[in-house]
Parts: structure tokens; sequence; C-alpha cells
């Protein structure tokens, strides 16, 4: 069992949010807070195992609480749902220890995903974060030496897939310009991050941005 404590100013998206998660058999919501210094008392006394962080509230905003909890207990994850998609939010959660950040209009069949990947470690970032993410922060030059083995092994379709991931481009995105499925694409995906012992997606962004020329002229 996930043991989720939800953090937000707003009791109504509170209640939504216990309703949809509490659907799932293996997800149970322990706790419920209005802003982050509150929830740093009830991680103190429940010890959750991933806490649904809003970015915005009174008292203690969610980037605080983030780096809060993080400085106090490490092993906790936080995963951040808000309505702000700003690259200072972005930004800020994810350097201060955030696993994750999602819009609210996220599907709740996807939220659990992600409350289940995070739980286990793996970074889970919403449609269009990633492209926030790359043209924010500095990443490696690209290499203009030979690519290593495990880059140059994957298929032709996956060296595809995988150019499309370090611009940013969502699976929905990928399946559309490459005429398959979503499906399809996770499969890609599962099989490039496997092939290059990469932990998640983000992971393979960054890089795949650093080999960007290589991957272009694949095609």
């Amino acid at each position: 069992m996930i043991n989720v404590l939800l953090v937000d100013d707003q009791n109504l998206i509170r209640q939504g949010l216990k309703a949809l998660l509490e659907l799932e058999a293996d997800l149970e919501i322990v706790g419920e807070a209005e802003n982050g210094e509150t929830a740093i008392r009830l991680i103190e006394q429940l010890h959750p195992d991933v806490v649904l962080m809003d970015i915005r509230m009174p008292v203690m905003d969610g980037v605080a609480a983030t780096r809060e909890i993080q400085r106090r207990f490490s092993d906790i994850k936080v995963l951040v749902l808000t309505t702000f998609d700003d690259d200072e939010y972005v930004t800020a959660a994810l350097q201060n220890g955030a696993m994750g950040y999602l819009l609210k209009d996220t599907p709740s069949e996807e939220l659990a995903v992600a409350v289940r990947a995070v739980y286990r470690g793996y970074t889970q970032l919403g449609p269009g974060i990633v492209k926030k993410l790359l043209s924010h922060f500095s990443y490696p030059a690209q290499h203009h030496s030979p690519p290593p083995p495990s880059l140059t092994e994957l298929t032709p379709r996956e060296k595809e897939v995988l150019r499309l991931i370090a611009i940013g481009a969502t699976n929905k995105e990928i399946a559309q310009q490459l005429y398959i499925s979503e499906g399809t694409v996770k499969n890609h995906v599962t099989n490039i991050l496997n092939r290059l012992n990469l932990r998640d997606r983000t992971q393979a962004a960054i890089f795949a941005h650093s080999y960007l020329s290589y991957l272009s002229n694949c095609n």
C-alpha cells in the first residue's frame, strides 16, 4: 500500500483527489493539509510515502515545503500537482527535490500511475514540462566525438523516438509524427531506457540532447 498525503489550499480539490485516488486498491490517503506548514507537521506524525503537493498556497508554499521535506525527510517523495506551469515554478520545485511535476488536468488514471512511479523513484513530468527544462537549464554541449555503442545500436525507429524525446515531444506528439500508436511509442521508450541504462524519460532527454546532431543525421 502506498500512503499519500494531499497538500492543497482548496478543500474541494483535496476532496476530489481523495475520491479519485482511493478508487485505486494500492493507494491510501492518510492525511490532508491546506498549506506546507501543516503538511510538515502531518509528515512528522504520518510519515507518508508520497506527498501530492500544490505550489501556490498561503503560509508556506509548495516549493518551500518541498525543500523542507527533502531536508528533514529525504525518503519521502514529492509529486507536484498544480495549475501553474510557469518556468520558475517548474524549475524551483525540481531543484528543491520534487520527483515530478504534473498539472491538475492530468487524467486520474495517469495521476495514479505517476504516484506509483514516483514512489518507486522515477521522475514524472507532465506534457510540455520537459520542453521547459530543456530550454531553461544549461545542458552539456553536444558531443562531436563518436556516440557510445549503446546509442549506435538502437534501431532506426528507436533513434527517431529518442530524437523527439530530446526536443521535448510527448508520447502523443511522437505517435502523431511517426504515424504509430501511443502504446508503440511507450514500448520504444521502455526499450530505449533499458538499452541505454537510463532511469527515466528525463534522463533520456538530457542524454539525447547532448547527441542531438548525431540523432538528427540518422534520419
